[in-house]
């Protein structure tokens, strides 16, 4: 069953994740959990904190999407299909030296119809532990790039509105405060 995900205002989307400890049966029925629930939003990617818990836990699916990026797990390439959806614990992102960054417009699950251009590294390598906690090391580019840095941001209590120009954030200043007043509304409830 999908759980809620917790839309903009509320103030678990700003709070720093805790780093995860122990990748047990506990970490693997939430991140399960996750998957679902963003299946179910129809998303690629969900952070903890959009569940309503403060880790360093996030999910990810790009078997969905044209894979117009590159990757690299562990020094190999397998399938998408081999490793997604993709469980990420306690991730270090760092940019890949020397590479561009490009503006793309983003959407969140959070921000339900709200989306605007951010500006972004285009390729990162990735340290992480999946849910068994087995480390890993994952470039990637594109898309995918782009999605593990905005859950990674989640992770950290910073959201995409947060990454994007004055001008980007102005177009959607209204959208923006009809989304408050309703997480405002519904927590009055």
């Amino acid at each position: 069953m999908p759980l809620p995900i917790v839309q903009f205002n509320e103030p678990i989307l700003r709070k720093k994740g805790a780093k995860v400890s122990a990748c047990d049966a506990a970490l693997r029925k939430l991140a399960a959990e996750m998957v679902e629930t963003m299946h179910a939003a129809e998303g690629i990617g969900l952070a903890a904190q959009q569940i309503g818990q403060a880790i360093q836990l996030c999910v990810v699916d790009l078997r969905a999407v044209e894979p117009d990026f590159d990757w690299e797990l562990n020094g190999a390439r397998p399938p998408l299909e081999l490793f997604m959806p993709l469980t990420v614990v306690n991730p270090v992102i760092t940019p890949e030296p020397g590479g561009e960054a490009s503006a793309y417009e983003e959407g969140c699950l959070s921000f339900p119809r709200i989306r605007g251009d951010v500006v972004r590294p285009d390729a990162v390598r990735v340290a992480f532990q999946d849910g068994d906690g087995h480390p890993h090391t994952l470039r990637c580019n594109g898309l995918f790039a782009r999605c593990l840095q905005h859950e990674a941001d989640h992770l950290n209590g910073i959201l995409f509105i947060d990454r994007m120009e004055k001008d980007s954030l102005a177009e959607i200043d209204a959208e923006l405060k009809a989304l408050k007043k309703r997480t405002r509304d519904a927590a009055k409830k």
